[in-house]
C-alpha cells in the first residue's frame, strides 16, 4: 500500500511535491484533502493541476463548489469546495456522483463535509502545520 509524508518547508517545494503525490499515486484519480483553514490546501491542489498541465487560473471553487479545468490534452479535472456546504443533499444536488465517479482528476476540499460519499477508493491527504511548516500525509483509504 503506497504512503507518503513530506515536510514541506516552503512554498518553493509545491511543485516538486505535487509531482512526488502524483508520481506515488498513478492509477489513483481521487484526492480528499483534510486540513483547518489556510494550511495549504488550495495552493498545493493550483501546483498538482500544473503538473497534470492545466494552464488556466486555478483557484479555491468556494462559491461555485466545484471547478472544471482542462488539461492540455483536453482531460477534464474537477476541484471541489465543500466549505460553505450546509448538508449532503447539496452534495446530490450538483450531481456529485457524474464528477466523483467519472474516471478524471478530482481534488476536493473541506471533504470531512462529505466524507460519506466518497468512493470507496481514494488517496487521504492530510495537511498540517507544525512549527512554520506544513506535514502532508497522503495514503490510500
Amino acid at each position: 500500500m503506497s504512503c507518503m509524508v513530506v515536510e514541506i518547508k516552503g512554498i518553493e517545494q509545491l511543485p516538486e511535491v505535487a509531482r512526488k503525490l502524483l508520481g506515488t499515486f498513478p492509477d489513483d484519480r481521487f484526492f480528499a484533502f483534510f486540513g483547518k483553514m489556510g494550511v495549504g490546501k488550495t495552493t498545493l491542489i493550483k501546483e498538482i493541476c500544473a503538473a497534470l498541465g492545466v494552464r488556466e487560473n486555478v483557484c479555491s471553487p468556494t462559491f461555485a463548489i466545484v471547478n472544471e479545468y482542462s488539461t492540455e490534452e483536453g482531460e477534464p479535472v474537477y476541484h471541489f469546495d465543500f466549505y460553505r456546504m450546509k448538508s449532503v443533499a447539496e452534495a446530490y444536488d450538483i450531481g456529485y456522483e457524474e464528477y466523483f465517479y467519472s474516471g478524471c482528476y478530482c481534488f476536493t476540499e473541506w471533504t470531512e463535509k462529505v466524507e460519506e460519499l466518497l468512493p470507496e477508493r481514494y488517496v487521504r491527504v492530510d495537511i498540517e502545520e507544525r512549527d512554520g511548516k506544513r506535514i502532508l500525509t497522503a495514503a490510500i483509504q
